[in-house]
């Protein structure tokens, strides 16, 4: 009898242990879930992998505050303007959401082909409210970034663009961004001012001039760093 009592004791303290430990591994290896949307800027036109604001952010969030994020799942497509990121969206074969982070830096190339700033604005609505369900409904795990000023670089100067009409128009821009973010509760994020001050210079551009190096996009990276460390995305 006696017998009998301590190996249902012990197994009682069997099934215990490994239901702890299947919780804990649950909770450790549960994979956390990015989701980056946009153009060039987000796939990292002229920079490697690694490099990419997306991937410096998983980078920094993995080393830095022990979490397990997955390489970001990324949507984004050099030249795209909203509605063909919203093409690219419903093409894609890798959604699986909810995820636990969404990112958005869209709405250059609608600036870059003379698009009006109340056209951007209604389609930028549409596509952010895509990028809160996304993120399960939740606006505070969706974060968008402004428009950096492509006029500064090397590429416009020796293409002769007008830069304060560029800068004008991708301040209207800017401006509706931040309105329609404000209106949903998602944090809005200003990396235009200091793209201003870095993008004439040579190493601030990959070859073509034009687009930002893996130094512009570790500036990206810290600032959504930033915003992150302050949610929980482990529940």
């Amino acid at each position: 009898m006696k017998n009998l009592l301590l190996l249902i004791v012990l197994l009682s303290f069997l099934a215990c242990s490994n239901s702890d430990s299947k919780n804990q591994m649950g909770d450790t290896e549960r994979p956390i879930k990015y989701l980056a949307l946009g153009d060039s800027y987000t796939i990292g036109e002229g920079v490697a992998e690694e490099d990419r604001y997306p991937n410096q952010l998983v980078k920094r969030l993995n080393e830095e505050l022990n979490l397990t994020l997955n390489q970001p799942v990324i949507i984004a497509k050099t030249g795209w303007t909203v509605d063909e990121l919203e093409t690219g969206i419903n093409d894609s074969k890798n959604l699986a959401p909810p995820y636990d982070l969404v990112t958005l830096l869209i709405g250059v190339n609608n600036q870059y082909r003379g698009k009006s700033v109340e056209e951007f604005k209604i389609e930028f609505k549409q596509i952010l409210l895509r990028a809160i369900g996304f993120a399960g409904n939740l606006p505070n795990h969706v974060i968008v970034l402004s428009i950096p000023d492509w006029g500064v670089t090397p590429f416009a100067v020796e293409k002769g663009a007008d830069q304060l009409k560029v800068a004008n128009e991708i301040d209207a821009y800017n401006l509706a961004k931040k309105e329609v973010c404000k209106q949903f509760g998602v944090f809005f994020i200003d990396i235009t001012e200091h793209y201003r001050s870095v993008g004439a210079q040579s190493e601030m551009v990959v070859a073509d001039k034009l687009h930002p190096s893996g130094l512009v996009y570790s500036y990206w990276a810290d600032k959504l760093f930033e915003q992150v460390k302050a949610l929980n995305l482990k529940d």
